[in-house]
């Protein structure tokens, strides 16, 4: 399932990291959304350039290749955060305390071992594109920046995913049931609650809108 789940706070340090690590993932998903908005307009004056002048925007296609990787990976920490991820969680969702806690460390360090083999990997190939020069096929324009967005955006994610496992394994030592910095997983019923009462809100903001009051 794919829903941003609730995150719990405290006094303690793990949760002011938490806190302040939240800016960082906010601040890159606000210059990814940026990015589209920007993206938008670009394709707007190439539509009405072609149209109305026969003069689209030049090198159009290699923007928006280039613009896909800030669009894919700059909220991904976020969305990580936020457990906005899609997931399977029909087993997971039936398993409670320690047994719990430990499948998600245990999901949670496999996901860490696997960003860091993609960090490598597209490290690898930024720095190749760097010192190849190597650039899009109609104006030039250099494709490194785009391919460090990735190493970077996984480095931001490798983080997230550190307090998270340190969130469960605090959780797994305690055994509580409100574990910090980690989302909590919502069952069917209360994600379907929420939706219901999202959509009910925004039909009763329509219908003040059209009354004028």
């Amino acid at each position: 399932m794919s829903n941003h789940s609730p995150v719990l706070s405290d006094q303690s340090t793990l949760s002011w990291l938490d806190r302040t690590f939240f800016k960082l993932e906010s601040g890159l998903n606000l210059l990814g959304g940026i990015v589209i908005f920007l993206l938008v307009f670009l394709a707007t004056a190439n539509v009405l350039g072609r149209w109305l002048f026969n003069m689209p925007v030049s090198g159009y296609i290699d923007w928006v290749e280039q613009a896909m990787a800030f669009m894919a990976f700059l909220g991904i920490a976020y969305t990580m955060r936020q457990g906005g991820h899609i997931r399977m969680d029909i087993i997971v969702s039936h398993l409670h305390g320690r047994r719990l806690w430990l499948v998600e460390i245990l999901s949670s360090i496999l996901m860490l071992l696997m960003t860091l083999v993609l960090i490598y990997g597209s490290y690898l190939h930024f720095l190749r594109a760097y010192s190849l020069g190597d650039s899009s096929l109609d104006i030039d324009l250099p494709t490194w920046p785009a391919k460090l967005v990735v190493p970077v955006a996984l480095s931001v994610l490798a983080l997230r995913l550190l307090l998270q496992i340190w969130g469960y394994a605090r959780a797994l030592r305690s055994n509580t049931t409100t574990p910090v910095v980690v989302p909590l997983i919502e069952d069917a019923a209360t994600v379907a609650a929420q939706e219901a009462e999202s959509l009910s809100g925004s039909e009763t903001g329509s219908v003040t809108d059209r009354d004028g009051r």
